[in-house]
């Protein structure tokens, strides 16, 4: 990964992860409202059920050794490793995420089955064949090459274990290329989150294929969560949101003005929701 991109992604979430823990919570991921994304509930409730549903989907049922690729604060690692009573590392490239995870493992009384550290994904310190679960989660959007990130995943995954991708994707290209219109959008989302590129699902899956893993399946459920911004949104413009936003900085109030960017992409169907998932033989 660039220095420059590296340190951009380090900055944003060193400066956005408190603020987003006080006001939202652990989970910094979207939340799950159904298949056709009607189901009401409240936020946090929707992103345990994301996890739940793609537990389901993945047929995972079991886990012993869990990888969490861009684990946050420790929101999907600490839930998995209670869930399955497993063991479990998590990698994110900011220091201030990490430190929490741990903190947060300790009040789970999870600190002696979990590890947090700072590292590279696309350089991963771990040996060969270590992870029966490799977990990504909205993290393959930061990634600026792609390939390597399924090659790492890939690399690290036991034999026999699975891999789940979930990433935000732009449409598919196989009838129409993207518009200056849409490529536009894209760039004004890449500026605001720290993001270099994001590809198509179907791209995601000819990497997989490559590697090769076996038994690849894929889904959209971009109509399942694409409500999930409607709530972020509405609950930035709070007092307590707007006086958090103050004290973590312009990145991060830039990024609070720009929700309805994401909003506007589900809506006009440029932004996917993908999923992957599949075996190591």
């Amino acid at each position: 990964m660039s220095a420059t991109l590296s340190q951009q992604i380090q900055q944003f979430y060193d400066a956005s992860s408190g603020l987003w823990e006080d006001i939202w919570g652990e989970h910094m991921h979207h939340g799950y409202y159904g298949a056709d994304g009607k189901q009401q509930k409240n936020r946090r409730q929707a992103q345990i059920d994301l996890i739940e549903e793609l537990l389901q989907w993945a047929q995972v049922q079991q886990a012993e050794n869990i990888l969490d690729v861009g684990c946050g604060i420790g929101g999907s690692s600490l839930y998995l490793a209670q869930k399955f009573n497993a063991a479990a590392t998590g990698i994110t490239l900011s220091p201030v995420q990490a430190q929490r995870a741990s903190e947060r493992a300790v009040e789970f009384g999870l600190q002696d089955r979990t590890n947090f550290q700072v590292a590279d994904a696309l350089n991963m310190p771990f040996e060969d064949n270590s992870f029966d679960l490799v977990w990504s989660l909205e993290s393959g959007e930061h990634m600026p090459d792609k390939n390597r990130l399924m090659q790492e995943c890939y690399r690290v995954l036991k034999p026999g274990g699975k891999l789940i991708l979930v990433t935000w994707c732009h449409r598919s290209t196989d009838e129409s290329p993207l518009s200056a219109e849409e490529k536009k959008h894209l760039e004004q989302i890449y500026e605001v989150y720290c993001l270099p590129y994001v590809i198509s699902l179907a791209d995601y899956e000819a990497i997989a294929c490559l590697l090769p893993l076996q038994n690849i399946r894929t889904a959209d459920w971009s109509e399942a969560v694409a409500p999930f911004w409607n709530v972020v949104i509405d609950s930035a413009f709070t007092p307590k949101a707007f006086f958090g936003l103050l004290r973590a900085g312009w990145k991060t109030i830039q990024g609070a003005m720009s929700l309805g960017l994401m909003r506007k992409g589900y809506e006009s169907g440029l932004i996917k929701f993908g999923l992957l998932v599949g075996s190591k033989e």
